[in-house]
């Protein structure tokens, strides 16, 4: 029941996720505007875009994330489809928690869907990950980033090439904020609770996994440049399967990537190698995979983040990334899905141990506490508050 004594009045604040790279940047968001003084009236709207829900649970748990006050319960459709359906589905929300602001992180789908309504009911957009830009419009992800800045009254960024970005695209100095990478918060936070690799292959039945002591990759690979076209996917998995020659490689095989596997019968051109194939892991089980790996390749750009901070060596199979740091500064190389780049720069890891990089500037767990910080200024008196 909301109380009239303004004296109990806080700002509120509806934070939305749509999928699992989501849930690692809301966690320590939410957190930390949960303990600003004065605190913040917080709820939480899960899209559903994501739709398995044993990993959702998965990761919640890992990570200490509230559950949901609202689940849209969208799931999978085309990106259209998709889209239009969380906005339908997320009006009447907004009608009704009448909130202060609504933050959005990263640039999946429900990251614009929601920034579009909000804007159109003239409800303030925040943006957590803004201004980062592959220069790919043929990515999804890239078409969600640049609509969403573009919307969003205040915009956080994790590096400083971001507000070039954000400059340049006739973005007001004014809204963007420096603050460091909310990815990292969560890292430093559940650093000491990484799950030993040993423990998460025992739960995939492969407990002799590791004959040799030579240590092992780890693999992801889930985006649609990759896995999508059998000539490109074949290629990479017959790469990967020369790399397993000298190290073995643990997979954890993402439903999309699997389901292609078996619609383009790819799985024989790994099956007699030392791969390890193991189903999708929690938050915690892949930190434990990540720190541990003499070499991780992938196609995820929360894992470039997580690797250069780790200072774990990390072959990028893509041809671009929107997250530059990595690459400049970090533990990362580009090496695309041609299979000679990838195995040419997976030999030089094992030959020299990798980039030894440095830690970007800001990404020192702290990210989320100048968030709640500037968002208590920013949004002042006046806003909408509630009790």
């Amino acid at each position: 029941m909301r109380s009239t004594d303004s004296s109990c009045m806080a700002h509120s604040i509806l934070c939305v996720v749509g999928a699992r790279p989501n849930f690692m940047k809301i966690a320590p968001v939410i957190a930390a505007l949960n303990s600003a003084s004065p605190h913040f009236f917080v709820r939480l709207v899960h899209t559903g875009q994501h739709y398995d829900a044993a990993m959702n649970h998965q990761h919640f748990d890992a990570l200490g994330l509230p559950a949901p006050d609202v689940n849209l319960e969208v799931g999978s459709a085309s990106h259209a489809v998709q889209t239009a359906e969380i906005m339908r589905r997320f009006e009447p929300v907004l009608d009704e928690e009448q909130p202060s602001a609504v933050l959005v992180v990263g640039d999946v789908n429900s990251t614009l869907a929601c920034a579009l309504v909000a804007v159109k009911k003239g409800v303030p957009v925040v943006h957590v990950e803004a201004g980062l830009r592959s220069g790919d419009r043929t990515m999804p992800e890239e078409i969600n980033r640049i609509l969403t800045d573009q919307i969003s009254d205040l915009l956080f960024t994790t590096e400083r090439d971001a507000r070039a970005n954000l400059l340049r695209e006739g973005i007001g100095d004014e809204r963007i904020h420096f603050v460091g990478n909310v990815m990292i918060d969560t890292l430093h936070h559940n650093l000491k609770k990484a799950v030993p690799v040993a423990w998460t292959m025992r739960q995939a039945g492969l407990a002799d996994w590791d004959r040799t002591g030579a240590g092992y990759a780890l693999l992801t690979l889930h985006r649609p440049s990759n896995v999508d076209d059998p000539d490109t996917f074949k290629s990479l998995l017959e790469s990967i399967a020369d790399l397993s020659r000298r190290l073995p490689v643990i997979f954890p095989v993402h439903p999309r990537t699997r389901s292609r596997m078996e619609q383009y019968g790819l799985a024989r051109f790994i099956e007699n190698f030392p791969i390890m194939q193991i189903p999708p892991v929690g938050y915690l089980e892949m930190l434990g995979l990540m720190k541990d790996a003499r070499l991780v390749l992938t196609d995820s750009g929360g894992i470039q983040e997580e690797t250069t901070a780790l200072g774990v060596p990390c072959v990028t199979l893509r041809n671009n990334t929107e997250r530059p740091i990595t690459v400049n500064e970090g533990t990362n190389v580009l090496a695309g899905n041609d299979p000679g780049r990838v195995l040419a720069a997976c030999e030089e890891i094992l030959q020299s141990g990798g980039r030894a990089g440095r830690i970007p500037e800001l990404w020192d767990g702290r990210a989320s506490e100048r968030i709640a910080g500037i968002m208590q200024e920013w949004l002042g008196n006046g806003r909408r508050m509630v009790a």
